[in-house]
């Protein structure tokens, strides 16, 4: 199996609905090489990121080698109708069947990473959790994964399913808000076990953060834009972030803010505007 290196960058492809074919290619264009999804009909259409990788493959702008492809199982609650398994069946059977519809979804033998989309409960990590864990390393060791990881969870989640004697996650993706330390504790949990934490809705979820004084100094100062700042913040942190901008010169800019020099007080400045 091709091993994709991790990228730097990933693109989100939720809610783009009739979009999402060209929407993707248009990210590959532009320079994205990691692409997330989730076989979640709810709020991805993941068949029409396969229909814009196909078109970029025919392009000649990527091959399936040069990318990362991440998707996800996602619990009935986090669905609407369109399921892509059996409610009937018992998870180790929906994830495998989730797992095969996405694979042909997205034209592919294999993805690169198989994410839990979220837990089944708030409160903690579950017997519900541990069977589709389970069933997920199963993926992973028949070849149709290169790695595992679990999103919106909290610490607790993450303490409680390392007290199973889990297998650890390769990555764990949240919804990051700089009012809540930007998912400090979170993140230094990742950090001492050589997790990769990936961060999604740096922009959407921390307005305030856009609109800080320290931020838009440092956009004057480094000639970039507020969101590049807020992005390559996130890089030096340490979290892979994910963009889903429709823009394409959104696109390419998000890319440039890896180019942006921040020193570390000013990373530490930004952290600290959490409060």
């Amino acid at each position: 199996m091709a091993s994709a290196r991790i990228p730097d960058f990933l693109y989100g492809t939720a809610w783009k609905e009739d979009r999402t074919p060209a929407l993707t290619e248009l990210a590959l264009r532009a320079g994205f090489r990691g692409i997330d999804t989730a076989n979640q009909r709810r709020h991805y259409f993941e068949a029409g990121v396969g229909q814009g990788l196909a078109a970029a493959y025919r392009a000649g702008v990527v091959t399936r080698d040069d990318l990362f492809l991440q998707t996800k199982f996602t619990y009935q609650h986090g669905q609407d109708h369109r399921l892509p398994y059996d409610p009937a069946a018992d998870l180790s059977t929906q994830v495998a069947q989730s797992m095969a519809s996405s694979l042909e979804h997205l034209g592919t033998d294999h993805v690169d990473s198989y994410v839990l989309h979220g837990p089944a409960s708030g409160h903690g990590w579950s017997e519900d959790d541990a069977e589709t864990w389970d069933a997920m390393v199963k993926e992973r060791d028949a070849g149709r994964t290169r790695l595992l990881g679990v999103s919106n969870v909290s610490l607790r989640h993450l303490e409680q399913m390392a007290a199973t004697g889990a297998e650890a996650p390769a990555f764990v993706q949240n919804r990051c808000f700089a009012r809540l330390g930007w998912d400090r504790a979170v993140r230094a949990f990742c950090a001492q076990r050589s997790i990769v934490y990936q961060g999604f809705s740096l922009l959407t979820a921390n307005p305030e953060v856009l609109q800080h004084p320290l931020v838009s100094r440092l956009a004057a100062r480094l000639h970039a834009t507020r969101p590049q700042i807020v992005f390559r913040f996130g890089q030096a942190v340490g979290m892979l972030p994910l963009t889903g901008t429709t823009d394409p010169e959104h696109m390419t800019q998000d890319l440039a803010s890896r180019d942006l020099a921040l020193s570390a007080d000013e990373v530490r400045a930004i952290e600290s505007l959490a409060g």
